[in-house]
């Protein structure tokens, strides 16, 4: 069993629903369970800006999947709920990252772990601190509290914890 953190996104129709539809349905993997949920999380769109704000959440997992399997399995969660390919960064019912898996450092041209933008995204990086403060991301050794210290120390905070 490996641990394994997936954001989860959504800006199109019934945004909390679809993310918590995307949790059951992560959830229901074989050799997969849910260990811990973040709360959800208002954000401002990341990328391309002119679309409608995300709500994002963050679960960690334990599961049998490899890497490889475990995205192909949230590319089909992703097709399931109706999610097209589209341009790059635009409005998504359900979009699936894996942000880290195990320790690992992937770098594979379908898959790189961590995750290439972990460190740059406050709608990560806010609800993965929430769910695990000291996950140690592999590249330098840095927990994630750490990492998220230092981003926001650069940046004005626009990510809203929804209640």
């Amino acid at each position: 069993m490996a641990e394994a953190y997936i954001g989860l996104g959504s800006n199109w129709g019934d945004r909390v629903a679809n993310v918590d539809r995307g949790v059951e349905e992560i959830a229901a993997l074989p050799d997969t369970r849910v260990t811990a949920v973040s709360s959800h999380y208002l954000t401002p769109p990341w990328g391309k800006t002119d679309q409608a704000e995300f709500v994002n959440q963050v679960i960690s997992i334990d599961t049998g999947l490899g890497p490889l399997a475990l995205l192909e399995n949230l590319k089909q969660i992703e097709i399931k709920m109706g999610r097209q390919a589209g341009e790059k960064w635009g409005p998504r019912v359900i979009d699936l990252d894996i942000l880290w898996y195990g320790g690992e450092q992937i770098h594979l041209p379908q898959l790189h772990i961590p995750h290439p933008y972990l460190r740059e995204r406050l709608f990560v990086l806010i609800p993965l601190e929430e769910v695990n403060s000291e996950l140690i991301l592999p590249e330098d050794g840095m927990t994630v509290k750490e990492v998220l210290t230092r981003v926001l120390g650069r940046e004005d905070c626009e990510i809203k914890k929804m209640e």
